[in-house]
């Protein structure tokens, strides 16, 4: 089931660190290749030469035993396709959630680009703390998948939670992830992101509050299920995809048409203003003295939701049947509503044309715009709607791939 991958295990100080070579054997019985990094500490607990044995690798503890010209923390990223740190620490937890990079473990996890699992396994208090709840929620807001520890006797002589989750539960979350880097293999996805800017004169202009944040998730998980992403955003990122910078709703457009005939599927998540200022001055516009008003003259944006899928339709129609199944591209549009959401959304799907319309109600303030999560609902061309309740916009993200790619 794991053939030909490449697993980076992280073990930390942790008691249940001897339970880490069970979970080491069950990986290479299954075709893995199994690396292992761990803290100085670590080795209070599992020796080295019993993880290189079972791994039948070298095992890394020193940040700067450095056996090529390449830092051990950046190959170590390079080589493998996710990353398991289990068990671990509050330490270690609360290191990576804040970007310390004091030993040879933290600064893999910092450098490290493709999905990671983390289990914990802790005392129940220190699990119970307010900071290490804050260190948790940080990880798994930027897509890091945290296996909650289980309750029962721990090592302490407390009763509680703190235990490591079960070995098979680990394993399993290890194979359904490196399963969905293959679901969108093959297929171009391009994704826009973050509100446009409409130009007013030289330093002013219209825009929304729009942060990007979900656009980006989905950018992100489509290219984590091995899809050819293009981001298009107003938002500055640097990714390992393809990133096209745009402007206004004028410079998205045209993007967007430019990838259009190549794409299998085009996610349309930016916040796109309706209208622009009619005339752009080259300069700072003067305050009128003599006036306590001004007037802006705005012109409607193009709708490119609505004329991505009317372009999308024309051709189908000189299509035969057979042909139509394939509803190249795959459209996608996101609705921002503050009051009678699922009415709203369900006329503009209508109206759109669009095969998915994602509904966000951005009254609430746990939600939505800048905010790590989401709460959104689905809906088809059939008029059915599914809510997805609310999460990270990571998790929410691979929702969303889940509901229209199945």
């Amino acid at each position: 089931m794991l053939n030909g991958k490449n697993i980076l295990i992280g073990i930390t100080g942790g008691i249940a660190a001897y339970k880490i070579c069970e979970l080491i054997r069950m990986y290479k019985r299954n075709g893995a290749n199994v690396r292992v990094v761990c803290t100085p500490n670590a080795l209070n607990f599992v020796t080295k030469l019993t993880l290189q044995n079972l791994s039948q690798n070298e095992v890394g503890v020193d940040e700067f035993d450095i056996a090529q010209f390449k830092p051990e923390h950046i190959s170590y990223a390079d080589e493998a396709d996710i990353m398991l740190i289990a068990p671990a620490t509050a330490n270690t937890i609360g290191k990576i959630a804040n970007g310390i990079c004091d030993n040879l473990l933290t600064s893999v996890a910092c450098a490290f680009s493709k999905p990671i699992i983390i289990a914990p396994a802790m005392n129940c208090g220190m699990w119970n703390n307010n900071f290490v709840e804050e260190n948790i929620s940080k990880l798994q807001a930027k897509g890091i998948y945290i296996l909650e520890p289980e309750e029962g006797f721990l090592a302490c002589g407390y009763e509680g939670k703190g235990r490591l989750c079960d070995l098979n539960k680990i394993y399993e979350k290890t194979v359904e992830i490196l399963s969905l880097q293959k679901n969108l293999s093959g297929k171009k996805i391009v994704i826009t992101a973050g509100g446009t800017i409409e130009e007013i004169d030289s330093v002013r202009y219209i825009s929304n509050y729009s942060s990007g944040k979900m656009g980006i998730a989905l950018a992100d998980t489509a290219y984590e299920q091995g899809a050819d992403v293009i981001l298009i955003t107003s938002v500055d990122t640097q990714k390992p995809y393809g990133v096209i910078k745009i402007k206004s709703a004028e410079d998205l457009k045209n993007a967007v048409e430019n990838e259009y005939d190549s794409a299998d599927c085009i996610i349309m998540a930016a916040a796109v203003a309706d209208y622009r200022a009619k005339n752009i001055a080259d300069h700072k516009l003067k305050k009128d003295e003599t006036s306590d008003s001004f007037t802006l003259e705005l012109v409607k944006n193009p709708d490119i939701l609505q004329e991505l899928c009317k372009k999308r339709d024309k051709v189908l129609c000189g299509q035969n049947l057979s042909d139509r199944k394939n509803n190249k591209p795959l459209i996608v549009g996101f609705c921002a509503e503050s009051e009678n959401l699922i009415e709203n959304a369900k006329s503009k799907i209508e109206k759109k044309g669009c095969d998915y319309l994602i509904a966000n109600d951005i009254s609430r303030k746990d939600i939505g715009f800048s905010s790590d999560y989401n709460e959104v609902t689905i809906l088809d061309k059939t008029g059915s709607a599914k809510k997805l309740e609310r999460a990270a916009k990571t998790k929410i993200a691979r929702q969303i791939f889940r509901e229209i790619y199945g």
